[in-house]
This record gives structure tokens, C-alpha cells and sequence, in this order.
């Protein structure tokens, strides 16, 4: 599946790729729906297929991972109703000894992530995360999603990289799709970015290949195979 002498750079993704998309999908399907009804006075339903056609029109540009457009547009504190269910992130399994094992070798090992800064800060609170990069990078310090191939440029103007020998992995189609477009040669998605939803089919990774856990690409697991 991987080649480790091939990689100088190793970048990796945070909400479905190293933490349980559980928390945010939790959050935005359930538990938002459920207090800006309770809010504005409204059906559940209705609040729920509001909410749902406005994040559909927002999907794969930056406002749709901005916790400040949400609060301004729903005229709630979206950051703080995060802490009511914060109790829900958690790390994938192995993920932890993937990124220590990561952390002693000569790899640059950075996170590249869409969540806004106020999210990277409740999830590095809950994981200490951040201690096991050389850099974390929020698509919101450039202005443009993931999804968009001018970030993969506008990083390597800030962390100079060749994506020939740079490994994305990424639970996101799209932004494998954008890194692909970009150059980025080595690439790996996720099987089960939800904990409590079902693994995704080959089909649904369009070709990309998907990790089951992190075991299977830790590089002292690969050297005794």
C-alpha cells in the first residue's frame, strides 16, 4: 500500500482521518439542528431541513467549515454549543502510535486541515494533537478549502514540499481529487471516517486506496511483514 522510502512529507488530515467524524457529524446533524430549534422556537423538522439546504449551498467552499459565518448566520455562538457535546472526540484507533512513531523518524509531518482555528483549538484541548507535528496548517490561513488545488500551492509557498515524494491521507474525495489535480503523487483515504456509520464501499473512494486502521501503514508494523 505504501512505500515509507518514497515519502519525505507526510501530510494528514484531523476531523475523519486521525479523530472520529462522529463529533462533527454528531454535531452538525444532530445536536446544532436540535438547539437552533430550540432557539428560534421552531419545528425540529423544519429547523433540521433548514439547516441541511443551508450547508448543502456552502459544501466544499471555506464558509462551510467557518464556525464564525455559521454563528453570524444562525445568530448563535456555534464554538461554544460544541462544548456540549465535546465529551464525543476521540482519536481513531492506533492513530496515536502511528503519529509517535511518525514524530521520531526524519519525516516532515504536518497537518492540513479545513477546520477553522476555534475547532483545531477544542480538539487539540481534548487530543493534544498538535504535539505530534512540525506544523499545523488551518485552510482558513490561506483563505481557500482544501477542495481548492491553489492550497496545495499556497502551502508549499509556507512549507516547501514535492509532491512526488509527499503522502496525503484525507477522508475527503474531493480533496484527495484536488491534491491529485495538484501533484501529489501518494495518497490514502479512510474506510470509516464515522465510527457509527457504515465502512465505505470501493466504489465510494473512487479508486483511492482506503485504510481500515493505521496499523496497516505504521511503518515498524510494514517492516516486519
Amino acid at each position: 500500500m505504501l512505500d515509507w522510502n518514497s515519502i519525505e512529507t507526510v501530510l494528514l488530515d484531523m476531523d475523519g482521518t486521525l479523530l472520529d467524524l462522529h463529533f462533527d457529524n454528531y454535531f452538525w446533524l444532530e445536536h446544532l439542528p436540535k438547539r437552533y430549534a430550540e432557539t428560534k422556537a421552531l419545528d425540529y423538522a423544519d429547523a433540521h431541513k433548514h439547516l441541511m439546504q443551508h450547508f448543502e449551498s456552502q459544501r466544499g467552499h471555506l464558509n462551510w467549515y467557518c464556525l464564525d459565518y455559521w454563528s453570524e448566520q444562525l445568530g448563535l455562538d456555534v464554538a461554544d454549543l460544541k462544548l456540549e457535546v465535546e465529551h464525543l472526540i476521540q482519536f481513531h484507533p492506533h492513530v496515536e502510535d502511528f503519529l509517535a512513531e511518525l514524530q521520531e523518524g526524519e519525516k516532515r509531518v504536518i497537518l492540513v486541515t479545513n477546520a477553522h482555528r476555534k475547532s483545531l483549538q477544542l480538539k487539540e484541548k481534548h487530543t493534544q494533537l498538535q504535539q505530534y507535528f512540525d506544523r499545523v496548517v488551518s485552510s482558513h490561513d490561506f483563505n481557500l478549502a482544501k477542495e481548492n488545488t491553489k492550497f496545495w500551492l499556497e502551502l508549499q509557498k509556507i512549507e516547501p514540499y514535492n509532491p512526488e515524494t509527499t503522502l496525503l491521507i484525507d477522508d475527503s474525495i474531493p480533496v484527495l481529487r484536488s491534491a491529485q489535480a495538484f501533484g501529489i503523487r501518494h495518497l490514502l483515504t479512510i474506510i470509516q471516517p464515522d465510527s457509527k456509520k457504515a465502512r465505505r464501499e470501493e466504489n465510494q473512494t473512487e479508486g483511492f486506496k482506503a485504510l481500515t486502521h493505521f496499523q496497516q501503514i505504521q511503518p515498524s508494523k510494514m517492516q516486519k511483514e
